[in-house]
């Protein structure tokens, strides 16, 4: 535990800064399941692009806010249009 007085501070702005991050993450990963789970419940073409965009959005938010590196928000992006074109979801 810290015993200057700025040094303190920074615990909490850190603590508060990961929470943040971790809630960002979670919503990317919730919005790629959401597609996944419109993939294998054979949705309608239509709800599947509004599901796929939304994950797009929220990746590029994270991408935006510092969250994620840009690659990795590439990557993603990449095996989840991968598999929204063969209508699987990865194992």
């Amino acid at each position: 535990m810290p015993n200057i007085k700025s040094a303190k501070k920074r615990v909490k702005t850190s603590e508060r800064n990961r929470q943040h991050n971790v809630a960002v993450k979670s919503a990317v990963k919730t919005s790629i399941k959401k597609v996944y789970e419109s993939i294998k419940n054979d949705v309608e073409e239509e709800k599947l692009k509004t599901a796929v965009n939304r994950a797009y959005s929220v990746i590029d938010k994270a991408v935006s806010k510092g969250v994620m590196h840009k690659n990795t928000a590439a990557r993603k992006k990449s095996r989840l249009t991968r598999h929204v074109n063969k209508g699987s979801v990865p194992a």
